[in-house]
C-alpha cells in the first residue's frame, strides 16, 4: 500500500490554484518553480480569469484539468481555501498544500476556517500547511514552494514551522553546499505534522538525518512516539525557539515554579532521543558530525595542543559548559614521557609545545586513542614557524575513525592552514575554526549519546516493597472532593504518599491544644508542630512551623505562636489546628521531589535540592513519567547535589536505589491520579539510613475542569490493566502481563530454551542468541505503537518467561503485524491460543482495523490456530510463507 504522503513528494501531476503571471506573486513564483524544475509530471495552473499562465493553458477549476491530480498547491485567500479542499475531495485529489496565510495565526476566524478545511478533508486527503513555504524533493526535482530558489541533493530532510525560517536557510545552505532529501515547510500543522513526517522519513533510504525548526510541538504524544520510534534508526535534530516566556507563571507550589515550559521540552527531547541545538548552523553541523564520528560514551575529553593559549580557551570552554578533562592513564603518561620533550605539560591539556611537528602529533594521538579515560579526542594546531599544518593533517588521516572516540580539530588560523583543513574534512575529521566551536560540538555528542542510552539502557530489577493501594488512595482524594476541596491537609498528603509505599515522617493531627500534647507525649519528645490548614498552601510563609519542642510548655507555646501567626499573615479562619510530627534528628540532605502540570506535556516529574530556599539555588531535573529506576538514576544524575549524595568529605552515601525506588514509586503515583495537579515532597531528608518525606503537599485539578483540558500523559505508562491470571491445561496458573523493559534476562532464558524447530517456526531462519538491538526492540517497548504480552510463572523469586505474544501498529494504515511463541516445555498447553486471544482483544480495544502476519507453510499447528481465530489465509510472494489476516472492525 502506497503511503498517504507519498504524493507531496512524487506527484505525477501537480495543480496550483491561484496560479498567475503576475510578477513577484505567490502564484507565479510557484509556477515558475515547478516549470522551471521538472518533476517528470504536468503542472495545471488554475484560474478562472486567465486563458494562460507562464505559457501553460490556465484551467477555471480543477474538474476542468484533463488528467488525474495528484496534488494541489493552493494560494488563494483563506476565506476561499474550504471551497478549494472541497472540490479537491470531490475530484478524488488526496494531498494539497495550502500556502495561503490568514488561519489561526489570526484568531478565532481562522480557527474557525481550518476547522471547516479538517472536517472537509478528514479521512479523505492529506494537507500540509496552512500558512507555509511549501515543499521541495530534490530526488524527484520538485519544487512545489514559493522560495526563491532549489534545493541542492542531499541526506537531510528538514522540516520548519517557520517559513521565514526556510528561505534563510536556503540561502545559507546554498552557500555552504549543503544538501537535502526533502524540505518541508509545515505551517500550521493543520493535518500533516511533525510526528507524520518523521514516520514518513524514517523509511526514505535517501534520508540520513532529520532536523526539525520548531515552534510549537502539535499533538505531544503523538511527535513523542514517532520521534523515540526514528531515533533509533536516524538522527533527530532540534532547533525549538521561545526559550524563555515573558513573565513567570504563577504556582502555587515550589515544582509549578521550578518547572518551565522551555525545560519540559528540554526533558521531552531528552526522553525521545533528540538532539536539540541552539542555532541553524549547529542543526547541521551535527548532523554531518554525527554522520562523521563515533559518539563518545562519556564527557572526559583529551585536548592536544602546540600552544598554550588555545588549550587553556578549549579548557575554560569545556568546563564551563560542564564537560571534563580526561585524567591521562598510568600507561598513557609513561608512553608520552618516552618521546616528548621534557618540558610538555605532563598533563591534560597535552602541551606539545610550538616546535611540535607531524610526527609528535601522530604519536600522541597514537597513545590518547588507547587510553580507556579518554572519550574524545581535540586536536588543536596553532601555525608556527616550524609548524607544518598540512602534513600534521596527513598524518592524522589514520585516527579518523577510533572505535568510542571521536575525533575534531581546530586548525586556527586562515589561508596556511586550509589545505590541512582540507585534508582533515575529506578524512571525516570535523575542523573548526575556534576551539570553543569544537568543545560546544563534543558536548552535544556527549549529550546525543545520553539522550540515546535512555532509548536504549536496561533497568535492574524493581525495588521491592508494598503494592500501591491505589484504591485507599482514590478513596481519599473522593472524600477530599466531597468536601468541595482541591488542597489537601498535610497529613492527607502524607497518607497518600504511604499508600504509595513512600516513606513518611509519622503527623498526626491535632484540631485542639490539648490534643496536641498528648500527640506530642504518644510520638516522643523532641516535636514538631506545623499549621493545619486546608487553605493555606506553604506553612512557612505565614509562621507556620516550630521545630525541636522539648516539652509539654513548648508545645503549648507554639500552637498559641502558629495560631496567632496566622491570624496577623493569612485569615484567622485558616486556622484549623496543628499536626505533631517527631522531630528528626538524623543528618541529611533536603531534597525535593514533585511534579506539576504542564499544558501541553502533562505530568512533569522534579527532583533536586530541597528545603526553603529551592526556588533560590534551582538546583533540579526534569523527566517525564512514567520512571524505571534507570530513568530516575539519569534524572538524579543531571542535579548538583547528586555529587553529594554519593558521598562526599568522610558521609557516607545516600543509598542509591531507595531513592531511585523512591522516584519510581513516586512516578507510579502521578500517573494513576491524573487529577492531581501539583505534589511536593520538601524537604525529603535523605541520609544514609534512608529517605523520609518530612513534609508534603497535594493539590488537586479543579473539578470542574473541561474534558479537552484534562492531563494527558506525553509518554504512554506501562499498561498494567492488561495482566491477568490464565491457568493451563496441566493446572499451573500464570500471569499473563505486558513486556517490561526489565524483562530482558527472561526473554533471554527463553530464547535459549527453544528448540531449533521452535526457532525455525518463530523466525524463519535459525537465530542462535538475540543480539543487543534485538533485545531493545523486544523489550523497551513504545506502548502506544506496540504491544507483547508475555506469559510469566507467578514464582516471583525465580520467574519464568514461556511465551510471548506481539504486535506492531503501523499509524499510517491503521494495521498491526503480529507474531507468536511458546517455549517447548509449555506447548500444548492452551498458552499460545491464550496470548494471541488477548492481543486480538487489545487490538480491537485500541481501534486497530486489521492484524496481519506471516506463517511458514510447514508449520501446521500455527495455521490450524490461526484457522480457529478466524483468520484469512493468502499466499505469499515466497511460496514457503503463507499471508494471514483477520479485520477487527
Amino acid at each position: 500500500m502506497s503511503h498517504s504522503l507519498n504524493q507531496f513528494f512524487h506527484p505525477t501531476s501537480v495543480a496550483v490554484v491561484g496560479a498567475t503571471d503576475k510578477a513577484g506573486s505567490v502564484g507565479s513564483i510557484l509556477m515558475q518553480n515547478l516549470l522551471e524544475n521538472p518533476f517528470g509530471g504536468v503542472v495545471y495552473p488554475i484560474n478562472p480569469k486567465r486563458r494562460s499562465t507562464h505559457g501553460v493553458y490556465t484551467y477555471p477549476e480543477l474538474k476542468a484539468c484533463p488528467g488525474k491530480i495528484d496534488l494541489v498547491v493552493i494560494a488563494t485567500p483563506a476565506a476561499t481555501v474550504p471551497g478549494v479542499i472541497r472540490e479537491c475531495v470531490n475530484q478524488g485529489v488526496h494531498s494539497a498544500i495550502i500556502i495561503s496565510a490568514g488561519f489561526s495565526e489570526l484568531g478565532a476566524e481562522g480557527r474557525r476556517l481550518e476547522q471547516e478545511i479538517r472536517e472537509i478533508a478528514r479521512g479523505r486527503m492529506r494537507i500540509i500547511g496552512p500558512n507555509c513555504l511549501g515543499v521541495i524533493h530534490p530526488p524527484s526535482n520538485l519544487n512545489a514552494s514559493f522560495a526563491a530558489t532549489m534545493a541542492a541533493p542531499g541526506k537531510v530532510a528538514l522540516l520548519s514551522q517557520s517559513g521565514a525560517i526556510c528561505t534563510s536557510i536556503l540561502d545559507w545552505a546554498k552557500t555552504r553546499h549543503i544538501g537535502f532529501s526533502s524540505f518541508v515547510s509545515v505551517g500550521s500543522m493543520l493535518d500533516v505534522d511533525f510526528a507524520d513526517l518523521m514516520d514518513y522519513f524514517a523509511d526514505d533510504e535517501n534520508t540520513r538525518s532529520i532536523i526539525l525548526y520548531m515552534e510549537s510541538i502539535g499533538n505531544v504524544r503523538k511527535f513523542l512516539s514517532a520521534a523515540r520510534s526514528v531515533s533509533r534508526t536516524k538522527q533527530v535534530i532540534v532547533v525549538k525557539s521561545g526559550r524563555h516566556e515573558a513573565g513567570a507563571r504563577a504556582a502555587a507550589s515550589h515544582t509549578g515554579a521550578l518547572a518551565g515550559s522551555d525545560e519540559v521540552y528540554e526533558a521531552a527531547f531528552r526522553r525521545a532521543g533528540i538532539l536539540r541545538v541552539t542555532t541553524i548552523p549547529e542543526l547541521f553541523n551535527m548532523s554531518e558530525i554525527l554522520s562523521m564520528q563515533p559518539r563518545p560514551y562519556g564527557p572526559a575529553l583529551a585536548i592536544i595542543t602546540n600552544a598554550g593559549g588555545p588549550g587553556v580557551m578549549a579548557t575554560d570552554a569545556l568546563m564551563t559548559e560542564g564537560g571534563q578533562l580526561a585524567k591521562l592513564s598510568d600507561a598513557t603518561m609513561e608512553a608520552l614521557n618516552s618521546f616528548l620533550p621534557p618540558f610538555w605539560s605532563h598533563a591534560n591539556p597535552i602541551d606539545l609545545l610550538g616546535d611540535a611537528g607531524p610526527d609528535r602529533y601522530r604519536k600522541v594521538v597514537e597513545v590518547c586513542a588507547r587510553d580507556p579515560n579518554i572519550n574524545g579526542l581535540l586536536l588543536l594546531l596553532s601555525p608556527q614557524a616550524m609548524t607544518d599544518p598540512t602534513e600534521t593533517a596527513r598524518q592524522l588521516i589514520p585516527f579518523a575513525r577510533i572505535e568510542r572516540k571521536p575525533v575534531l580539530a581546530t586548525w586556527m588560523g586562515g589561508e596556511s592552514v586550509g589545505e590541512g583543513r582540507e585534508i582533515l574534512n575529506q578524512a571525516g575529521i570535523p575542523t573548526f575554526d575556534a576551539p570553543e566551536s569544537a568543545i560546544r560540538a563534543f558536548l552535544h555528542m556527549v549529550q546525543y549519546h545520553r539522550n540515546q542510552e535512555l532509548l536504549y539502557e536496561r533497568p535492574e530489577t524493581l525495588v521491592a516493597g508494598r503494592p500501591p493501594q491505589r484504591d485507599a488512595v482514590e478513596t481519599l482524594l473522593q472524600r477530599v472532593r466531597k468536601e468541595g476541596r482541591t488542597l489537601l491537609t498535610e497529613d492527607e498528603a502524607k497518607e497518600v504518599l504511604y499508600l504509595y509505599g513512600i516513606p513518611v515522617a509519622r503527623t498526626l493531627p491535632c484540631p485542639t491544644v490539648e490534643k496536641a500534647v498528648a500527640a506530642a507525649r504518644e510520638i516522643g519528645y523532641p516535636v514538631v508542630l506545623k499549621l493545619l490548614s486546608k487553605t493555606i498552601t506553604h506553612k512557612s510563609d505565614v509562621g507556620g512551623v516550630q521545630l525541636n519542642l522539648g516539652d509539654e510548655a513548648a508545645v503549648r507555646r507554639a500552637y498559641d505562636t502558629i495560631r496567632s501567626n496566622v491570624a496577623k499573615h493569612a485569615d484567622a479562619k485558616a486556622f484549623e489546628g496543628v499536626t505533631v510530627q517527631p522531630m528528626i534528628r538524623q543528618k541529611g540532605y533536603e531534597l525535593i521531589v514533585g511534579s506539576s502540570i504542564d499544558r501541553q506535556f502533562g505530568p512533569v516529574i522534579l527532583f533536586g535540592a530541597g528545603g526553603v530556599l529551592v526556588e533560590i539555588f534551582k538546583d533540579k531535573a526534569l523527566a517525564l513519567p512514567p520512571l524505571n529506576q534507570t530513568l530516575a538514576r539519569r534524572m538524579i544524575e543531571r542535579t548538583q547535589i547528586a555529587r553529594a549524595l554519593a558521598g562526599v568529605r568522610g558521609e557516607k552515601p545516600v543509598p542509591p536505589e531507595q531513592l531511585e525506588g523512591l522516584l519510581t514509586r513516586f512516578s507510579l503515583l502521578v500517573t494513576d491520579f491524573l487529577d492531581i495537579q501539583e505534589v511536593d515532597i520538601n524537604p525529603l531528608l535523605a541520609s544514609a539510613e534512608g529517605v523520609i518525606a518530612l513534609d508534603a503537599r497535594i493539590l488537586l485539578c479543579p473539578a470542574d475542569l473541561p474534558a479537552d483540558q484534562r492531563p494527558r500523559l506525553a509518554i504512554h505508562p506501562y499498561p498494567s490493566q492488561y495482566a491477568a491470571p490464565f491457568k493451563l491445561r496441566n493446572g499451573n496458573e500464570v500471569l499473563i502481563r505486558p513486556v517490561q523493559p526489565e524483562d530482558e534476562p527472561l526473554l533471554i532464558a527463553l530464547h535459549a530454551s527453544h528448540s531449533e524447530h521452535t526457532i525455525r517456526m518463530r523466525f524463519f531462519s535459525l537465530v542462535k542468541s538475540l543480539s543487543r538491538d534485538s533485545l531493545i526492540r523486544l523489550c523497551h517497548l513504545d506502548y502506544d505503537r506496540e504491544m507483547a504480552l508475555a506469559a510469566v510463572s507467578r514464582d516471583s523469586a525465580h520467574p519464568v518467561m514461556m511465551g510471548v505474544s506481539r504486535y506492531y501498529w503501523d499509524p499510517e494504515t491503521n494495521t498491526a503485524e503480529f507474531a507468536v511463541v511458546v517455549g517447548d516445555a509449555w506447548q500444548r498447553q492452551g498458552l499460545g491460543q491464550h496470548l494471541m486471544e488477548r492481543l486480538l482483544t487489545i487490538a480491537r480495544e485500541r481501534g486497530i482495523a486489521t492484524l496481519t502476519g506471516q506463517v511458514l507453510v510447514e508449520n501446521q499447528p500455527m495455521l490450524d490456530l490461526m484457522q480457529r481465530l478466524g483468520f484469512a489465509v493468502q499466499p505469499s510472494s515466497d511460496p514457503s510463507i503463507v499471508q494471514v489476516s483477520r479485520s477487527l472492525t
